[in-house]
């Protein structure tokens, strides 16, 4: 399984690190999640 900055799941980590619920470090290591979500608050992808 591959997450895309479009998945579902992605998103509300995104959302959820964005307004301070969740550190980027709390982000569970599933599949390619950690780095998509990353990438996404980062504003590389």
């Amino acid at each position: 399984m591959t997450f895309t900055k479009d998945s579902g799941l992605v998103k509300v980590w995104v959302s959820l690190v964005m307004v301070g619920t969740y550190k980027l470090d709390q982000v569970p290591v599933l599949f390619n999640l950690k780095a998509v979500v990353t990438d996404v608050v980062n504003g590389t992808a």
